[in-house]
């Protein structure tokens, strides 16, 4: 599937937290979302970038914005991931379904083949969509950079 283009109403998703509580789309009505898919938990990138977005939860509390980071990983992955890191939002799992894809990675077209040391595989590419409240996506970062992309977003939250 091709990435949602700024504009577009965010495909619709239902997918379990940390603790199993599932999580929708329309759970978030009237609230600006920031939906970043990133590839495991627990690795060097993504350990950087749920940090950054930890450290700056305080500062997204005004705009009300829920912040919800999706990865392949099941629901015990991403328990041990929020405990080491003392994470303060809601990680959701979208494990691979019989075909080996993670369903949701896919509808927002972050599902996408790779290539590391020659090898070529399908993973999650580091992506970030803020939706608005009405469901629509206002900004997409694609290829993310860590290094200062919870600040960017944070930026692009308080300009909503």
């Amino acid at each position: 599937m091709p990435l949602i283009e700024p504009g577009q109403k965010a495909p619709t998703f239902s997918l379990p937290d940390q603790d199993g509580k599932k999580h929708a789309l329309k759970d978030y009505a009237r609230r600006p979302i920031v939906l970043y898919f990133y590839p495991k938990d627990d690795t060097p990138g993504c350990t950087k970038e749920a940090c950054a977005f930890r450290d700056l939860l305080p500062q997204f509390d005004p705009s009300h914005a829920a912040i919800l980071g999706v990865s392949p990983d099941d629901e015990k992955s991403h328990t041990a991931f929020i405990k080491k890191f003392d994470l303060n939002f809601t990680l959701l799992a979208d494990p691979p379904d019989s075909d080996g894809v993670p369903a949701v990675c896919d509808a927002y077209g972050v599902w996408q083949k790779k290539t590391m040391y020659g090898k070529t595989y399908m993973g999650v590419v580091r992506t970030t969509y803020l939706i608005d409240g009405a469901g629509v996506v206002a900004r997409r970062w694609d290829k993310v950079n860590v290094d200062g992309h919870a600040d960017e977003v944070l930026k692009a939250v308080e300009n909503l």
